[in-house]
């Protein structure tokens, strides 16, 4: 996950994310991706009445899991 989705009409970066293609990038399902939103283990922003989760939330969950990984292994 070096950098965002692209839109495809566009080359803009896409910075917030539905939680279905917060799940498909992380490789989690759609129910999962909500319960990681709820527990507040995944920040998500909300947008009028929809809820999108900032690019750079995945980056930092997935950080947070490697630390995690990591502290384990030792």
């Amino acid at each position: 996950m070096d950098s965002p989705d692209t839109n495809s009409s566009s080359s803009v970066p896409r910075l917030l994310l539905t939680p279905e293609q917060a799940a498909d990038a992380l490789g989690l399902g759609r129910s999962r991706v909500y319960e990681l939103m709820r527990d507040r283990r995944l920040r998500s922003v909300k947008v009028g009445r929809s809820r999108r989760i900032p690019y750079t939330s995945l980056l930092q969950f997935v950080a947070d899991l490697e630390q995690l990984a990591d502290a384990e292994a030792v």
